[in-house]
């Protein structure tokens, strides 16, 4: 039985939340579990530590700068599958783990994103229980996504050995209320995560940078400082980063990830991504022993090799402060040269990570001093704080 909790009617979609024009859409306020919202929402909320100390044993070492950057973990590495899985949106590592885990037995359901019936990028959260309502689920759904709208079917199922996947915002409120759900055992396979954008938004994002926005499939901003977009002819196009139209873009992330500092999900049990990784592999960070018993489930279906670095980032994202701030967009004949130069000369693998991870906490450090100055102190974690302070910010 589950253990008796407190609860509150959840709010109807399009209310008012909770954390006003901060809140990440995560889902909880959906669900009876609203009543925690106040210790658990990421953006009323920061507990970092506590919940890294809840989590892994510990809270990251500051100490450390490569748990400063990427969190608690054992291990960092570079994988790919050897068969990927067709019309994943790399190789299907995350789809490979939650199939691995259903038909283990080691968890009887898998909280993970399908898209809705009506609109691709629009996201459907569901608890998976056949490889093939995994397989749906296949594919980045690049808007907010309301995943912890189902908790209260976790709950009222009875399933007690869940995986979640998620993104930081929606696994800092998982992590708060994680004893509430009566689970016997919970994994959570995280995906680095950074500026997300509301339905709207995505489509102002795709009408103003992709050559044909009414057939993109899935698109990613990579290592060789481009923007990936995938038609549905099959076609791959690239923008150079420094080609987008930032004057028209600016206002088009939301709020919530303009104020997170969560980019690498350090209270996930393992996380795939890409950004620490070569270009055309994932970069998986192994947090704790949960996470390493997921890995280790689909590792003879892995190509893997040891996580590298190269370059110093500290020039270029000193220059994108100002950059971003005065929403500068170059021609793209100059775009494309810089990206060329840049991709040859600049950051690679874990310096690479570095540079997004210090161009994304300069810029929101500066968005949440300026429009939430009153949170700013409590708000920013410690290790978000040491990465800033390398930097000399504009005094406004």
């Amino acid at each position: 039985m589950t253990a008796a909790h407190q609860k509150a009617r959840g709010l109807k979609p399009n209310s008012p939340r909770p954390a006003k024009a901060l809140c990440s859409e995560c889902g909880l306020c959906n669900t009876y579990y609203i009543h925690y919202v106040k210790e658990a929402c990421a953006f009323l909320n920061q507990q970092f530590e506590n919940l890294e100390q809840q989590t892994h044993g510990r809270a990251r070492d500051l100490e450390n700068w490569d748990e400063c950057y990427f969190g608690v973990h054992q291990q960092m590495l570079a994988a790919r599958k050897t068969e990927p899985i067709p019309g994943a949106q790399w190789t299907g590592i995350v789809s490979s783990i939650a199939m691995a885990m259903l038909e283990s037995g080691r968890v009887e359901g898998v909280v993970c994103v399908q898209n809705s019936e009506s609109d691709r990028f629009s996201p459907k959260p569901v608890i998976a229980r056949s490889r093939e309502e995994i397989l749906a689920a296949r594919v980045n759904k690049p808007t907010l996504s309301p995943n912890l709208s189902v908790l209260e079917q976790v709950e009222q199922s009875g399933l007690k050995r869940l995986l979640v996947i998620g993104v930081g915002c929606q696994i800092q409120a998982l992590r708060a209320v994680q004893d509430k759900l009566g689970l016997e055992k919970l994994y959570v396979l995280g995906t680095p995560c950074v500026d997300n954008v509301t339905r709207a938004g995505l489509q102002k994002f795709l009408e103003t940078t992709s050559r044909s926005p009414e057939t993109v499939i899935h698109y990613e901003f990579m290592q060789d400082f481009r923007v990936h977009f995938k038609h549905s002819d099959g076609s791959t196009e690239t923008v150079p980063f420094f080609g987008l139209k930032t004057n028209q873009l600016k206002d088009v992330f939301a709020p919530s990830c303009m104020s997170c500092f969560d980019y690498v999900n350090g209270l996930a049990d393992l996380v795939v991504g890409y950004m620490g990784a070569p270009f055309g592999w994932q970069w998986l960070v192994v947090r704790n022993d949960l996470g390493q018993e997921m890995l280790d489930l689909v590792r003879d279906q892995l190509e893997t090799q040891p996580v590298t670095s190269a370059g110093d980032r500290h020039a270029a994202v000193q220059q994108s402060i100002p950059a971003y701030d005065q929403g500068i967009t170059l021609p793209m004949w100059a775009a494309k040269l810089v990206g060329l130069v840049i991709e040859r000369i600049g950051p690679k693998g874990l310096e690479y990570a570095r540079f997004s991870i210090d161009s994304h906490f300069t810029r929101n450090y500066l968005y949440v001093r300026r429009n939430y100055p009153q949170k700013l102190a409590a708000h920013v974690p410690a290790f978000a704080k040491k990465i800033v302070d390398q930097y000399q910010l504009p005094a406004q």
